[in-house]
């Protein structure tokens, strides 16, 4: 049985969930909302994986095998020691003080994520012409729509009709662009395809 990008990100979805709702048995001290982020994360990652899943034909034909396994290889092993750097930091916020480890502590995860970049700059560079005006325009329509929301968020914070934090909103906005992307990606490559 050959695994396909989709079943991939299934796996994961399910594995990512799984970890999310097991944490707080096995660390009860964890906070409710790393349980909630992870299965938020998992569930948009599950939704994605079965809307790619649903597709006749696959966004990145155009690009050879060897290239997506060294892309999903590099992007997996990123994003899993991003997880690990997440919990580890969590973990080691609780019992850090002196404000320049903290700030240390807090910004590690960020490190994995500039991995996770790479490996997907690295991926856009390597494609063919096609392939890469496919994924220009995914970037460009998942950065506009997620700029336009995140602007129509800030006016209605700013007429106090909604009330988000701001840590919340800065710490989901990337995840919601790369969903935002993935989604945007599916729909401009039946475009072309």
């Amino acid at each position: 049985m050959r695994l396909t990008s989709s079943s991939l990100m299934g796996l994961a979805a399910v594995l990512l969930a799984a970890v999310g709702l097991l944490l707080p048995r096995m660390f009860p001290g964890v906070p409710h909302a790393v349980t909630a982020i992870l299965v938020v994360t998992a569930l948009m990652m599950l939704l994605l994986a079965l809307f790619w899943w649903g597709r006749s034909n696959d966004a990145d034909s155009a690009a050879s095998p060897r290239l997506r396994r060294r892309y999903t290889r590099e992007l997996m092993v990123s994003m899993t020691v991003y997880m690990l750097v997440l919990f580890a930091s969590l973990w080691l916020l609780k019992r850090a003080d002196a404000t320049a480890l903290r700030a240390a502590i807090a910004l590690a995860p960020v490190l994995p994520i500039g991995f996770a970049m790479r490996a997907m700059v690295r991926y856009i560079r390597d494609t063919d012409e096609m392939q890469r005006r496919i994924e220009l325009e995914a970037v460009s329509i998942a950065t506009l729509f997620v700029s336009m929301l995140y602007m129509a968020a800030g006016f209605l914070q700013s007429a106090k009709v909604i009330d988000i934090p701001a840590n919340f909103a800065m710490v989901w906005l990337f995840p919601f662009v790369c969903f935002s992307y993935g989604i945007a990606k599916a729909i401009v490559s039946r475009r072309y395809g």
